[in-house]
């Protein structure tokens, strides 16, 4: 029997360091509407590769970031493809794109003014964070749909995310003082948590 918020396994809680995990009961709810959660992850993976376009506009001046993001563009809107086959596939539309809470509360934590440094943090952290909730939701899939394909499927997008999210991180090494990134991150981490439960009590659901 599983408590809403069990413990994150050792190896994921390592490569991640969310606070909470997804309630595992969510999978089933996966489960019963597929054309939804496969609909939110395509949109998810279109945003994606718009918001890495956007930091290298932004910051096309910065090489090692233009260099890093640009095959991560690519990536992405492959994946964007991906979902997209798999939907035509089964059958499935490509629905509406919906409000995404969890993504708006995590942009109200960006700074927004200040110096450059501290918005180029914010940013990349935010792309961190919602790749790394990513891959913590796409290990859920991976490991409790009862679906084989679409098990090796998630797992397939959950060992990408993983290496995306240490991108984004060590993209802001590069360029910030570790030590102002870690605790910054430490901040994003504690307000992310705050952000799952709140929409647990809710009863929202997130992608």
């Amino acid at each position: 029997m599983h408590t809403p918020h069990e413990a994150l396994s050792q190896d994921t809680k390592a490569i991640l360091g969310l606070q909470l995990p997804t309630d595992p009961r969510w999978v089933n709810l996966a489960a019963m509407s597929l054309e939804e959660v496969l609909t939110d992850h395509a949109y998810c993976e279109q945003k994606a590769a718009i918001t890495c376009i956007s930091l290298i506009q932004r910051y096309s001046r910065r090489e090692e970031l233009v260099i890093a993001l640009a095959p991560i563009v690519t990536e992405e809107w492959g994946h964007f493809r991906l979902v997209l086959a798999e939907l035509h596939k089964r059958g499935l539309k490509l629905g509406q794109q919906r409000k995404d809470e969890y993504v708006n509360a995590l942009l109200a934590f960006c700074q927004k003014g200040g110096d450059e440094e501290g918005r180029l943090l914010d940013q990349l952290l935010l792309m961190a964070m919602i790749e790394a909730r990513s891959c913590e939701r796409f290990k859920r899939l991976s490991e409790g749909l009862n679906d084989d394909y679409l098990r090796k499927f998630y797992r397939r997008f959950m060992e990408s995310e993983a290496g995306h999210y240490t991108l984004f991180i060590e993209l802001a090494e590069k360029y910030i003082d570790k030590e102002k990134v870690r605790k910054r991150w430490n901040e994003w981490l504690k307000y992310e948590a705050q952000i799952i439960q709140s929409l647990e009590v809710r009863g929202d659901r997130l992608h």
